[in-house]
């Protein structure tokens, strides 16, 4: 079963990449290159996309009125998403070195890119920015509690889940309580042996099989850690969270 669930993860990574892969074959069809995180068309691009503009009196005379008596209530989110972004930017850069947990990067789910299409008016390109920004945070604020979950509960659901984070296929099966007890304190879940354990913070990034070896093995095995936080990344860490130790 273990093994028929990780094939179907794989084909679906698989096929994501090809959508990538795609995406970016689109540039030579739209005459486009990104450079720096930057979007550059060709001044022929530029010339086709100014075609399709429609200037802003336009668009508001044609706007449908409950649109537009809506639009406050979509931009009322704009404020507890901005809250909501400093307050998980400030957890994972607070706590996720104390767990050993490496942080998200924001940049790659935060994409801010159309501004540079030349057939959005200013209306268009202000709406684009909200969705952009609001869709980007909550991708990037589910990576931060898929990577808190891998550490703390990594347990699959009984009930069907409709969409799987990055870090799902790595959880422990729903009802293994022997394979979550065994491997869950090696993978950098918590126990009462390290919940209690005293001393700095760097000293919590260490694992129960750390526990007696002082400051000079814990300076030992830091290539080891880093090496665990890589494959934390990549998605290769088996069982249930990062090994802090």
């Amino acid at each position: 079963m273990a093994d028929r669930l990780d094939e179907l993860l794989a084909r679906m990574h698989q096929l994501q990449d090809e959508l990538l892969e795609e995406l970016q074959r689109q540039q030579k069809r739209f005459s486009y290159r990104v450079l720096r995180r930057r979007v550059y068309f060709t001044r022929r691009g530029i010339a086709e996309q100014r075609q399709h503009l429609l200037s802003l009196g336009r668009y508001l005379a044609r706007a449908n009125p409950l649109h537009v008596l809506t639009a406050p209530l979509v931009w009322s989110c704009a404020v507890p998403a901005v809250l909501l972004d400093a307050t998980a930017s400030l957890y994972q850069w607070v706590c996720f070195p104390i767990y050993g947990i490496p942080r998200v990067r924001r940049l790659d789910y935060i994409v801010f890119d159309h501004q540079f299409l030349k057939y959005l008016n200013a209306v268009e390109k202000l709406n684009c920015l909200y969705c952009s920004y609001f869709n980007g945070l909550i991708a990037y604020v589910q990576e931060i509690g898929a990577r808190t979950e891998q550490f703390w509960c990594p347990i699959k659901h009984a009930k069907r889940v409709k969409t799987l984070h990055s870090r799902y296929k790595l959880f422990f099966d729903y009802g293994d309580g022997e394979r979550y007890r065994s491997e869950l304190p090696r993978c950098g879940g918590i126990s009462a042996t390290w919940r209690n354990r005293a001393g700095t913070a760097y000293a919590r990034l260490v694992s129960q099989r750390h526990a007696g070896d002082g400051v000079m093995g814990m300076l030992k095995d830091y290539p080891a850690r880093q090496a665990e936080q890589r494959e934390f990344v990549r998605g290769e860490t088996t069982g249930g969270a990062l090994a802090p130790g």
